[in-house]
């Protein structure tokens, strides 16, 4: 059992870094679904901190014109699940891209 979770870490964690690295090549396709993978992951998993720090590494690459309402509603519903930690840096991040999205 331990060692499925392990490999199940490994997983989640490898689709974190694998992200930003594909972001330098592909900045819309292979990054994007690296993050949306990798939300995937953290939900099946019921990870919330590591799906919003993959939802806000989606929401940094969609940032942009024609893409800002996906990534201001997609960071918004992991946002707003949180009640507690508010001051912690991973969700002062996700505030402070939320009010630039907005």
């Amino acid at each position: 059992m331990e060692a499925k979770k392990n490999v199940l870490r490994g997983a989640r964690l490898a689709e974190a870094v694998r992200g930003p690295l594909l972001k330098i090549r592909n900045p819309q396709s292979d990054a994007a679904a690296c993050f949306r993978q990798a939300i995937e992951v953290a939900r099946r998993q019921q990870a919330k901190s590591l799906e919003l720090r993959a939802t806000t590494s989606l929401a940094r690459l969609l940032r942009q014109p024609g893409q800002i309402a996906e990534a201001r509603d997609t960071l918004a519903d992991i946002y707003g699940w949180f009640t507690e930690g508010l001051d912690t840096t991973d969700l002062q991040e996700a505030r402070a891209l939320l009010e630039e999205l907005s």
